[in-house]
């Protein structure tokens, strides 16, 4: 999809569908200064019926010299506008366009009256490219080209940049989502590295790679231990983007990236297995976000890291009774070898504060089921040690609205984890708090350093609950990168 601006004042633009926002109990296309008498009459009445109803569309064929259709899109009422509204109808004009089998249309962006007109540019952008994603690389036949979009707008430089910056961060949510849709036997460990390779070279990061033998060596016990029961052997990808001050500390981002997750010995049920090819949505995540940030050439001192495994039943599987040693030096009991990811995040967040002395870390993880029983599939659950962190990634949730919800975490639930026989346990008492009793794990990893953990098992892929939003298609969702990108720019 080409995105391109037009001056809405004097566009003489022809288009194969025109596409203007309707307020609901409204008779006008915001934005539209004029309209040709001829049509007016089928406008209005179109709009009396669709009644600018949220994600409504209606389509009026014309017999306009500029326009073969006008298309009308609900964005509902407007007590009701917030900052994903004018994003979701955007993706329902894209998919319309698309169904129709448009080469190009044209959205007139809603006056500054009712929505910022940087936000709406970024929104509308947003919208219309990634509802036109669909995971299709290996499917024989594939769906019509993406349409490109027209924004009529009153044009200035800063709209320039935030159309390219909104490009760019879309572009890199649906990279995300192209690689943590692929099959396990498509992406492994070793894949995952290879990706983080590639965009470390086309935009100028480092990139280092532990393989397993360096990985034992080095103590990550936690890593190794997860990982050495799979033929596809364990990884941590590092990331490295310098473009801030020399002597500024960096914030570190770390992603758990199983790439397929059996539970191990502690087999999970055959219902539903076949999803946790998304148990690597975390590292996805982060490798989305280095990728973004890179190409944005922000500058802020950013480390992604990513523990790559695949856990996996074999003869040198780690087993339940197990004692392990972690980056950090304490020692973990293992009562489930299915509660994996909390191992191997342990390892990576010592090591990034160890290595980096960072000014915040950020970790995203696919880490328990207990957090969609909690929260459901459209919110992610959020435990931190920090308050000011958490209050600053809250306020990037309520301007992206990539949901989330802060859960405790005091020394009660730090008890509920310590074992016998080691340091700690990798899993709580019983079924209680098991979200929170799984980030007390992870805060065992964390010295000093302001922490937080964002649990996206719930919101990492479309589910069952899951809400439908357009930019949303089946498959994983990308969750996370709007929502750190808006931190970090902030």
């Amino acid at each position: 999809m080409k995105i391109r601006l037009e001056n809405s004042s004097n566009s003489k633009k022809k288009t194969a569908m025109l596409c203007g926002y309707v307020l609901e109990n409204s008779d006008k296309i915001l934005g539209l200064q004029n309209m040709n008498s001829k049509i007016a009459l089928s406008v209005k009445q179109s709009i009396n019926d669709m009644g600018g109803i949220f994600g409504k569309i209606a389509v009026i064929p014309t017999t306009e010299k500029s326009t073969q259709r006008i298309l009308l899109a609900g964005l509902g009422k407007k007590e009701d506008f917030t900052n994903d509204t004018i994003r979701f109808v955007s993706g329902k004009i894209a998919q319309k366009a698309k169904e129709l089998k448009l080469k190009e249309f044209t959205i007139i962006a809603p006056p500054s009256s009712l929505i910022e007109p940087l936000s709406s540019v970024s929104q509308i952008v947003e919208g219309c490219k990634m509802s036109l994603y669909k995971f299709e690389k290996y499917k024989s036949k594939k769906e019509n080209s993406d349409p490109n979009l027209t924004i009529l707008i009153s044009k200035s430089e800063k709209i320039s940049n935030s159309i390219k910056t909104a490009e760019i961060i879309s572009d890199g949510v649906i990279y995300t989502k192209s690689i943590a849709n692929l099959p396990p036997n498509e992406c492994t460990p070793t894949t995952l590295a290879d990706f983080s390779r590639i965009i470390a070279k086309k935009n100028n990061m480092k990139c280092n790679i532990i393989s397993k033998v360096e990985l034992k060596k080095r103590g990550f016990g936690g890593i190794f231990a997860v990982g050495q029961g799979s033929k596809n052997e364990p990884k941590l990808i590092i990331l490295e983007h310098f473009r801030g001050p020399k002597n500024e500390k960096p914030i570190v981002l770390v992603g758990k990236a199983v790439t397929f997750d059996t539970g191990g010995i502690s087999l999970k049920p055959g219902e539903k297995m076949d999803e946790m090819k998304f148990d690597k949505c975390g590292g996805c995540t982060v490798i989305g976000i280095m990728k973004v940030v890179s190409e944005l050439k922000l500058p802020i001192n950013l480390v992604g890291i990513i523990p790559s495994v695949e856990n996996m039943p074999g003869g040198e599987a780690y087993r339940p009774g197990d004692i392990i040693k972690l980056y950090n030096g304490k020692t973990a009991e293992i009562l489930n070898t299915d509660a994996e990811g909390r191992i191997i995040l342990a390892d990576a967040l010592s090591y990034g504060e160890k290595q980096y002395s960072p000014k915040a870390i950020i970790d995203f993880a696919t880490l328990t089921g207990a957090c969609i029983i909690a929260l459901g599939t459209n919110i992610a659950g959020m435990v931190s040690n920090n308050k000011k962190l958490a209050d600053m990634i809250m306020e990037s949730s309520k301007r992206t609205t990539e949901e989330i919800w802060n859960l405790p975490l005091n020394d009660d639930y730090m008890d509920m984890i310590k074992s016998e026989v080691a340091d700690m346990k990798n899993v709580g008492i019983g079924r209680a708090a098991g979200t929170i009793t799984a980030a007390a794990f992870l805060r065992n990893a964390i010295e000093k350093t302001p922490w937080v953990h964002i649990d996206i098992a719930g919101v990492a892929w479309t589910q069952i609950a899951t809400k439908e939003k357009p930019y949303n298609p089946k498959g994983a969702t990308g969750f996370g990168v709007r929502l750190i990108l808006d931190y970090l720019q902030n």
